[in-house]
């Protein structure tokens, strides 16, 4: 069957397709024999380096739980700061204000552009040399002062865009029954643009998750990666296993986050859509009336 995207594949082309598909199953599974008898032949594969992580919970209770918790600590303080503050200089980048708009773009850039370890780094710095923060929360501290710089830049620029990404008939409808600029974008862009904009913004948080990695490698920040070196130290060097658990908790975590935010973005579409009533005039004076604490009109008056 044929359509305009797509023409039907022919005897040939389906015997190739066949082909190469049994070629890269063939060679997958000899990458996976070669990874499993290289494992075996280093002795990585031992019950006694796995044993830890299937037969009690000193290992969980002592070292991942803990790594685990400071991670999420991390990640959601960086979350629950950069989101609104990107939000706010996305925003901001878009004013018709150039003393508004200038600045908010030079941060966004200035920030956008140095690397989240280096704004670690240096916060790091900042804090140890002019605050009184005890050296116990100093890497706490730099892992979400870095992560909340960088991504909330990088947030800005999906706020902007997903804005921008909107018809321009949507804005000019609403200016043309009245409505003021703050009320365009807290009325009618933002409630549209935040559905275009979740899994955008759902890729960045897993970035977060994963970028408090960096704090545990550099900082000595306690997070669950910087647990796997210790953990492995204390159990003769399971490397491999102890890597391969925490590499399945971070996957378990961020795939966690991408169901919700797919859950989420359903539910915001099912819950947008059109109930096919016109706003005119008098409603928009309502709302203008409602904003200004006024008495709202009513037929008659």
């Amino acid at each position: 069957m044929s359509s305009v995207l797509y023409d039907a594949q022919g005897p040939r082309a389906k015997r190739r397709n066949a082909v190469f598909t049994v070629v890269f199953l063939l060679a997958l599974a000899a990458l996976l024999w070669w990874v499993f008898s290289t494992l075996n032949d280093k002795g990585q594969l031992e019950w006694a380096l796995w044993k830890p992580f299937f037969t009690g919970t000193e290992a969980w209770t002592t070292y991942i739980w803990p790594g685990l918790q400071n991670t999420l600590k991390a990640a959601v303080l960086a979350v629950i700061i950069a989101l609104p503050l990107g939000a706010v200089l996305g925003i901001a980048r878009l004013s018709d204000h150039a003393w508004v708009r200038v600045p908010a773009g030079i941060v966004v850039e200035f920030f956008r552009a140095i690397p989240v370890l280096v704004l670690m780094i240096f916060g790091l710095a900042l804090f140890a040399e002019y605050t009184n923060v005890s050296s116990d929360d100093r890497p706490l501290y730099a892992v979400v002062t870095g992560l909340v710089l960088y991504n909330a830049s990088v947030l800005a620029e999906i706020v902007r865009a997903g804005i921008l990404s909107l018809p321009k008939g949507q804005s000019e409808a609403a200016m043309a029954i009245g409505l003021r600029k703050n009320q365009l974008m807290r009325l009618v862009l933002l409630p549209q643009a935040v559905t275009a904009m979740l899994p955008a913004i759902v890729s960045q948080l897993v970035v977060i998750v994963k970028d408090t990695a960096l704090g545990g490698a550099v900082l000595t920040f306690p997070e669950l990666l910087a647990s796997a070196n210790t953990m492995s130290g204390y159990y003769g060097a399971n490397v491999i296993a102890s890597f391969t658990v925490v590499a399945v908790l971070f996957i378990a975590l961020n795939f966690a986050l991408t169901s919700f935010a797919s859950w989420l973005e359903a539910r915001l579409r099912r819950s947008k859509r059109s109930t096919g009533a016109v706003l005119g005039v008098e409603d928009v004076d309502d709302i203008n009336a409602a904003e200004a604490g006024g008495p709202h009109k009513t037929d008659g008056v």
